[in-house]
């Protein structure tokens, strides 16, 4: 019911969807019958500041502005692993099954984590963790396999989320004596996740995909676009969710479960 909840309210508070509400609102209050002038007046104002809002978040000069402040790592250096024992590549993005397949296969998202997941143990010759929802776990194993020729050392195929991926991963790796992990995630995830499993018991070596660079903007870059949307509303997602995760830390509604082995 939880994990149900908070997806309802994400998708609610998120674009477009929660632009879409406070537009429908200001409809309702200019078009009910009787309202009065002010009524109408801040009926207009939410129309108004709903689709101002949709289209700035769609331009990609601000989606980058976005994503470059919940982006806090740089891209690992593979020839430096700084001493780590694993590599846990998180879920993230679609999965489906593909009857090109003949079986489950990544989205294009997924696809990329588990890539660099691959590049990253090849140049490490670390062993490998991967974490996702039932498919989730089931396209990125059968991708590594099929495509990279590498088969992960532990599969978690039952997360809802960061925090469970993080908690599960403890119950496997800590009495392994595996303690300082490589984590691949995207570099807007990466900071939550981070501190998600620093929490669980782990020291983390971030090793985050997507990382920004610096580039001559053009002049599609200043109009709105369907991509631009998706990186403002994952980065939205990024920063509310890390305000809940300290809000849960604070208050300790939501606390990991040090292993023995964490202790």
């Amino acid at each position: 019911m939880f994990f149900l909840l908070k997806r309802v309210a994400k998708t609610l508070l998120l674009p477009p969807a929660g632009l879409l509400l406070l537009a429908g609102l200001g409809a309702w209050l200019v078009l009910r019958r009787g309202a009065s002038s002010a009524a109408r007046r801040a009926g207009w104002t939410c129309i108004l500041a709903s689709l101002v809002t949709l289209w700035m978040l769609s331009v990609p000069v601000v989606s980058e502005s976005l994503s470059r402040a919940v982006e806090h790592y740089p891209a690992l250096d593979v020839t430096r692993p700084a001493g780590a024992q694993a590599i846990v590549t998180l879920g993230g993005g679609a999965a489906r099954i593909a009857p090109e397949y003949q079986g489950p296969a990544a989205g294009s998202e997924l696809l990329e984590r588990v890539s660099y997941g691959a590049y990253v143990a090849r140049r490490t010759g670390l062993p490998l963790l991967i974490s996702g929802g039932p498919l989730e776990a089931l396209a990125m194993r059968a991708t590594l396999e099929r495509d990279f020729g590498i088969e992960p050392r532990w599969v978690i195929g039952d997360s809802h989320d960061t925090f469970t991926d993080a908690q599960l991963a403890s119950r496997l790796l800590l009495p392994a004596g595996v303690r300082r992990i490589l984590l691949v995630t995207s570099s807007r995830h990466e900071w939550r996740a981070a501190h998600e499993f620093m929490s669980s018991g782990f020291e983390v070596v971030p090793a985050p995909l997507h990382v920004w660079v610096s580039h001559r903007h053009v002049v599609s870059d200043y109009l709105p676009d369907p991509d631009a949307l998706k990186e403002s509303t994952e980065a939205m997602n990024e920063a509310l969710g890390d305000l809940v995760r300290r809000v849960f830390d604070a208050t300790h509604l939501r606390r990991h479960a040090r292993t023995a082995a964490a202790a």
